[in-house]
């Protein structure tokens, strides 16, 4: 009996790894979170209980309840699959799932998974990182664990130089736009706001720091923000393509 904890990609069905797509056809439950596409779910068997305990806005299931769940699970059933979005590990509470299970004394693997933070700005043509414009890439999220007195130094962000990738994001943008300005990044540094990255439903805003959070940032985004951010490389990828048809 193992508890396969999977990163299920940034939603392209597509972009799931070979190994997550086997796990999952062959999954007797499939423990899934709210981003998950319904393709990507249509993958498990139909006779594969499908178990919801996606995180929402303004109420959701607790970790320590995903946790007692999927410690149930894993004693009764062979393959439990625990469907995360993006990457297990990448804000994805995995740790915390995985010494849930360990301590219960179920066998759990970690599925790596491609993460949005990644995905969504390689969709719209940004690279992360390139000698022209950007030696590194920080990335952060904008919730911070709330039992915890740890969080961000925004100021120290915005002095890093490297291309800032903001997860989870939306709710605080005018919030954190303040504090790296604030921090001394300029208010005419490039942002990207990537809205259901490699989805069909995707799209992107291109702005300034000054001008995020005027205007309601769509949830669930990807904000990259940086001299990368006015890039778009995809018009040199399509000539390339023409170029050798």
């Amino acid at each position: 009996m193992t508890v396969f904890l999977v990163g299920a990609g940034p939603g392209e069905p597509d972009l799931l790894t070979v190994k997550a797509a086997n796990l999952l056809r062959r999954a007797d439950v499939v423990v899934h979170d709210r981003l998950v596409s319904p393709e990507i779910l249509a993958l498990a068997p139909p006779w594969a209980e499908l178990v919801d305990v996606g995180k929402r806005p303004g109420g959701s299931v607790q970790q320590a309840g995903i946790n007692e769940v999927l410690v149930e699970l894993g004693a009764r059933f062979e393959c439990v699959v625990r469907l995360k979005g993006g990457d297990p590990h990448v804000f994805g509470r995995a740790a915390e799932e995985l010494i849930a299970l360990g301590n219960a004394g179920i066998a759990c693997e970690v599925v790596p998974g491609i993460s949005s933070a990644l995905a969504a700005p390689a969709a719209v043509g940004i690279p992360l990182t390139t000698r022209l414009a950007a030696s590194g890439f920080t990335v952060v999220t904008a919730h911070q664990d709330p039992a915890t007195d740890r969080s961000l130094d925004w100021e120290a962000l915005a002095r890093l130089g490297t291309t800032l990738v903001i997860l989870m994001g939306a709710a605080r943008a005018a919030a954190f736009r303040d504090r790296l300005i604030a921090g001394g990044m300029d208010p005419l540094t490039p942002v990207a706001i990537i809205t259901d990255a490699t989805l069909s439903t995707m799209r992107e805003t291109r702005l300034r720091l000054g001008e995020l959070g005027v205007e309601p940032v769509a949830n669930p985004s990807v904000i990259v923000i940086g001299a990368v951010a006015s890039l778009d490389l995809r018009s040199f990828a399509s000539a390339r393509l023409e170029a050798m048809s």
